[in-house]
């Protein structure tokens, strides 16, 4: 329950106070602190929500073409925006970045109901309404059914996210339910307070009718002409499509093989791996090395990565390192850069840079990765497995096996680096103690290990207190009396009889070579694995190699498990499919409810994989993997492609119901509902430019969610306007065929002739 934020800031609190106090010359320094990471990334959302914000103000003013009718949705922003917050804080949701990404996409989808209702509003003034409030009470009558039913849909598709597991379930509770929460206010507003400012804000057209033609209505002159003849282009097209709907159908499959190509042919990921400031590195020398040689080679290394000019400080460690843990040929280089404005080169860049510049050091294993971005997962963020032995066998047989699979694992294209720090050939000695002589000299082996404890690895005797602390007192031999074998000869052990016994009586030395360390990992003996994978190769598909190679070089009874973020990717990636296909039924199920059919839903959900082909077309074209994120805007735009479909499809049914034909109803519906749908479309899509282009801080993150977000709505609205016409012909056809019961409302009687709609609502203010 404790906000991390909140600790780091009393963390360097505590160190700035604790600095006054340091000797003359003496300051201190952080080389990771999340916060300064956390900080610059939520400045970057918050700037992109005034730039989203600003963006879908002026595409509702273009379209709306009133400064009134504008302020309508804009109120409706900051209200739903407020209640999220609300609502986050009784679930319990802390303010991160992944909340903040959802509120940036919530703008350009609360003000969706609200541009609903001024639009359809507006239509009713321009039919020659003369009462704002009259025009209000019948918009309403028409689109509220339209609005739940939207409302519902795009809720229900963050639902199922609610059953993920693991790591991944976090990321899609958070997002999810933070949209479903905005989109739940925004409809509410929808249906209470705009309408209520449509009837006080907005006025009867005739009386806007004599004002000067300024440079600003030369414009909306000129847009409505345009719009105008798009619309009458747009009608011809739907209803050449009503005629050819087999053209409709192959352009839906067509869709559907791009989709299935692009999904399989597109990288994958778990979350993309931002900057955040700091280069870690592992480096092991060769088994043996002195830790003065070590200190050595990483001053070396150290003077290198202070070349590169966006290196602010660095700090050096021997004797340890992150992935080979602790020895005296280990140790490690961790260097804090310089905040992200003021540098031109990100981490990866750098990283290519010092691998290259340290490539000289001879005898040194060298190796630099950035943090995971999700802290505790892992050391690095590349990728990571865990070799296991399952027979049990001898650690040389092991060893070979191992180094065998990275030969070949280093050899793929997609893997930058495949390394272990095992190493089997650390020199040691091997003590063999005469039992038979130690009880006869009356002792006990523990007597004798307990002596060489003593004076070669130190033990702890008791503590004594100065100035105000306690200190321990460890015993060891000088390094002199320790330095080798012949040292033993200096070296009693008191015997039963008072005496002192030379220890070599009793024991014998062989050098051997074996591991500093054998770990396991879920019971069996297990070599740790890290690599990274090369540019413009993504970790799942570097996972995917781990993969291909182990079938191919692992013999039988060795085998391996990922750990760390690819642990959480593997996992994650199985359950994306069961929860999207689930999403997916409970819109039909939603649908069959609100159209009491089985069938016309179909028409919806069918036109769904032209947008989600856009999300992966894209991806491709600006090199976005298919990450998490990737995976929550596919969720997101389930419901947001199918709310397109809704808006011409409710239309229809309802024009359907008051006995114009099938065809007249589809493109009549289409026809009314191509301006909400266009203007929805792109305040969505500009509202999410801001992500799309982002660089710098977070960039990784935004472009993954802004990139997919902006393809899949403008594919899928360019080319779903078009074939939802179609589609609700066919199954509304097929529905009536397989019903008894009657399409036509009983007591609805109005001619044809005075139900259709003008093609088009020019509007001049």
């Amino acid at each position: 329950g404790s906000n991390a934020k909140e600790v780091i800031e009393n963390s360097i609190k505590a160190l700035d106070e604790a600095q006054k106090s340091f000797p003359k010359g003496v300051h201190y320094t952080t080389l990771i602190n999340v916060n300064d990471f956390l900080d610059a990334s939520i400045e970057k959302v918050i700037h992109t929500l005034i730039e989203a914000f600003i963006l879908v103000f002026l595409v509702v003013f273009i379209f709306l073409q009133d400064f009134r009718s504008t302020l309508i949705p804009a109120i409706s922003v900051p209200v739903a925006i407020i209640g999220t917050f609300f609502f986050l804080s009784l679930f319990g949701f802390t303010i991160n970045l992944l909340t903040l990404f959802a509120l940036v996409l919530a703008i350009g989808i609360v003000v969706d109901d609200a541009i609903v209702v001024v639009e359809a509003v507006h239509a009713k003034l321009d039919h020659g309404y003369k009462s704002a409030k009259k025009a209000t009470v019948d918009a309403m009558d028409d689109i509220s059914g339209a609005i739940i039913s939207i409302t519902l849909v795009m809720a229900a598709v963050f639902i199922p996210v609610s059953f993920i597991q693991g790591s991944s379930g976090v990321f899609y509770k958070q997002f999810g339910l933070t949209l479903a929460i905005a989109i739940i206010l925004s409809a509410i507003n929808a249906l209470t307070l705009s309408p209520a400012l449509c009837a006080l804000f907005l006025k009867p057209h005739a009386e806007d009718h004599e004002k000067p033609k300024n440079f600003i209505q030369r414009f909306y002159v000129g847009f409505n002409t345009s719009f105008d003849l798009m619309t009458n282009r747009y009608k011809k097209s739907v209803s050449f499509l009503s005629r050819k709907k087999w053209v409709a159908i192959a352009g839906i499959l067509a869709f559907v093989g791009i989709l299935v190509w692009t999904m399989n042919t597109t990288p994958k990921g778990f979350v993309p791996n931002e900057d955040l400031g700091t280069i870690m590195s592992d480096i092991s020398l060769p088994a043996g090395t002195s830790q003065e040689q070590t200190a050595i080679i990483i001053k070396q290394i150290d003077d290198i990565v202070h070349t590169v000019p966006e290196v602010k400080n660095s700090l050096r460690i021997v004797g340890r390192s992150m992935i080979s843990g602790s020895g005296s040929s280990y140790g490690m280089v961790i260097s804090r850069l310089k905040p992200w404005d003021q540098r031109k080169r990100d981490v990866k860049t750098i990283i290519g840079e010092l691998f290259a510049k340290t490539g000289k050091i001879k005898g040194a294993k060298i190796i630099f990765f950035a943090p995971p971005t999700i802290q505790g997962f892992g050391t690095s963020g590349g990728f990571e497995f865990q070799l296991q032995d399952k027979t049990g066998g001898e650690i040389k047989k092991f060893t070979e096996v191992g180094n065998a699979f990275l030969a070949a694992l280093s050899k793929r294209p997609e893997i930058q680096y495949a390394s272990t720090s095992f190493n089997p050939n650390f020199p040691q000695y091997q003590i063999d103690v005469n039992v038979a002589k130690v009880k006869q000299a009356g002792l006990t082996v523990t007597d004798v290990l307990g002596v060489l404890q003593g004076y070669y690895g130190g033990v702890y005797a008791s503590n004594f207190n100065k100035f105000g602390k306690q200190f321990r007192v460890m015993y060891q031999a000088d390094a002199a009396y320790r330095a080798n074998q012949q040292t033993l000869n200096s070296i009693y052990v008191r015997n039963n009889t008072g005496g002192m016994a030379p220890i070599t009586e009793f024991i014998t030395l062989e050098k051997v070579y074996g591991p500093q360390a054998i770990s396991r990992f879920n019971l069996y003996t297990s070599i740790a694995v890290t690599g990274a994978p090369k540019a413009g190769f993504s970790s799942g598909d570097a996972l995917k190699a781990v993969q291909e190679e182990a079938a191919i070089h692992l013999p039988a009874g060795y085998g391996y498990e990922f750990s760390g973020l690819s642990r959480e990717e593997m996992a994650g990636g199985n359950q994306t499919i069961f929860i999207f296909l689930l999403c997916v039924i409970f819109v039909y199920f939603l649908l069959c409810a609100q159209y009491e059919s089985y069938i016309l839903p179909l028409a919806v959900l069918i036109s769904l994989p032209i947008g989600l082909a856009g999300v992966f077309i894209f991806d491709k074209i600006f090199g976005v993997d298919n990450n998490i994120y990737t995976q929550i805007t596919l969720i997101m735009l389930v419901g947001l492609l199918a709310k397109n479909a809704i808006l011409i499809v409710e239309y229809a049914v309802d024009r359907r119901r008051k006995g114009m034909s099938i065809v007249n109803a589809a493109i009549e519906g289409a026809t009314a509902r191509l301006r909400p749908i266009l203007m929805t479309s792109f305040a969505f899509i500009l509202g999410l430019l801001p992500l799309m282009l982002s660089s710098g801080v977070g960039a990784a993150g935004n472009t993954s969610i802004g990139t997919g977000a902006v393809g899949g709505m403008l594919i899928g609205t360019i080319f779903g306007i078009f074939v939802i016409p179609a589609l609700f012909i066919i199954f509304q056809t097929l529905q009536e065929k397989v019903s008894s019961k009657s399409p036509f409302d009983e007591d609805v009687h109005v001619e044809q002739s005075e139900l259709e709609f003008p093609a088009v609502d020019g509007r001049e203010h």
